[in-house]
């Protein structure tokens, strides 16, 4: 009898539905039960799971891992897939390993390099790789500066938090003045410097943000698996460029990613992104977890969530080759389900005085139609 795995995923992005669908199709055929937690109860990871449960809010890092390895004992995990507290989590393996649970993250040390741009900026470029300038920049003073440079050598500059993940707080610099233009459309990231300025001054305390130019796509992630030997089992790069994604194995790209992933221990899954500073490949991003586009890389007949699961357990999948590259595509979203909940209905108001009578319905004006109900 084939036995069963038991996965955990962690406070993790919706996305990751498609993770744990690749994990229950795997090609081996084996049986595979998911536990997911989550802050939010509409989230459709916990739908999409076989047992699920909301995690208690407030915990610091160290009283997380006290719940993480209960959850572990509990529910009988097998492969632990930590995205919160990722760090704390990763610190204490061994005490998840005495609970029978493999841990599918990098070492602590790894993650803490990466949960810092600057510090990884610093780190990669010791390796010899391109990236881009940056300015870390806390006052306004220095933040002026940073753009007064990147502009003299004609870049638009654009800031993020210096550390952070995904596009959170990510926004263009623009010395156009606030107006109808920046109200017309959908939301732009481009903010005015002076409105940016203006926000500092009134900040309660100094920020902490990264300011470098607006690099220029295509972008290029580049899903890492790497087993705790460092032996790097898959390196695919996919593209985007403006709606267009697709997919490379362009050395460019993938021989950095692979340099990084194994001077750096990244082991398991990872995510290295570039963009192009002119002609030139240059490190934007190291996310040191699955990627949220991972389950894409099926497009090129590729299972990554269960050659991941696979190496944790002990067993090595062999070198992911992608048999061809998927075709261009695009990303659209669609529904998926969340847990079903109760909604209370109002109860009935008692009327001040029951002998008044009701107020009849204003018509609508001559000149203009009748609403139709919703």
């Amino acid at each position: 009898m084939v036995s069963r795995v038991r996965v955990w995923l962690n406070r993790t992005y919706a996305e990751n539905v498609f993770f744990m669908d690749q994990l229950r199709e795997n090609p081996s055929g084996r049986p595979v039960e998911i536990h997911a937690t989550h802050g939010d109860p509409d989230s459709p990871i916990l739908a999409a799971a076989d047992t699920a449960a909301l995690e208690p809010e407030g915990l610091s890092p160290a009283a997380y891992v006290e719940y993480a390895l209960d959850q572990c004992a509990r529910h009988s995990i097998d492969v632990f897939v930590p995205v919160l507290h990722q760090a704390a989590v990763a610190a204490h393996r061994e005490e998840f390993a005495a609970v029978g649970t493999a841990l599918l993250a990098p070492p602590a040390e790894a993650v803490t390099t990466f949960q810092d741009k600057v510090t990884a900026y610093e780190a990669v470029r010791a390796l010899g790789l391109p990236v881009p300038p940056w300015w870390r920049v806390r006052t306004e003073e220095e933040l002026v500066a940073a753009v007064d440079a990147l502009e003299a050598d004609g870049h638009k500059a654009c800031f993020k938090p210096a550390a952070g993940a995904g596009g959170v707080g990510f926004r263009i610099i623009t010395r156009s003045p606030f107006s109808l233009m920046h109200l017309n459309g959908f939301p732009s990231p481009y903010v005015p410097l002076n409105l940016v300025v203006d926000a500092l001054r009134q900040a309660d305390g100094p920020v902490d943000w990264l300011v470098m130019p607006r690099l220029e796509e295509p972008e290029v992630s580049v899903d890492c698996l790497t087993g705790p030997d460092g032996r790097v089992r898959m390196a695919v790069g996919r593209t985007k460029n403006g709606r267009r994604r697709g997919f490379t194995l362009q050395p460019s790209f993938i021989e950095p990613a692979r340099l990084i992933a194994r001077s750096f221990d990244l082991h398991y899954l990872t995510n290295v992104q570039f963009r192009m500073y002119g002609d030139q490949p240059v490190l934007m991003d190291v996310n040191t977890r699955p990627a949220g586009g991972l389950h894409q890389l099926s497009q090129c007949g590729l299972n990554a969530p269960w050659a991941a699961v696979r190496l944790a357990l002990g067993e090595d999948p062999g070198e992911l080759v992608p048999p061809f590259l998927g075709r261009d595509y695009a990303v659209v979203a669609g529904p998926r389900p969340v847990r079903a909940v109760s909604v209370p209905q109002p109860q009935p108001q008692p009327c001040l005085d029951d002998r008044r009578p009701s107020l009849p319905a204003v018509p609508a004006p001559a000149s203009e139609p009748a609403a139709t109900p919703a």
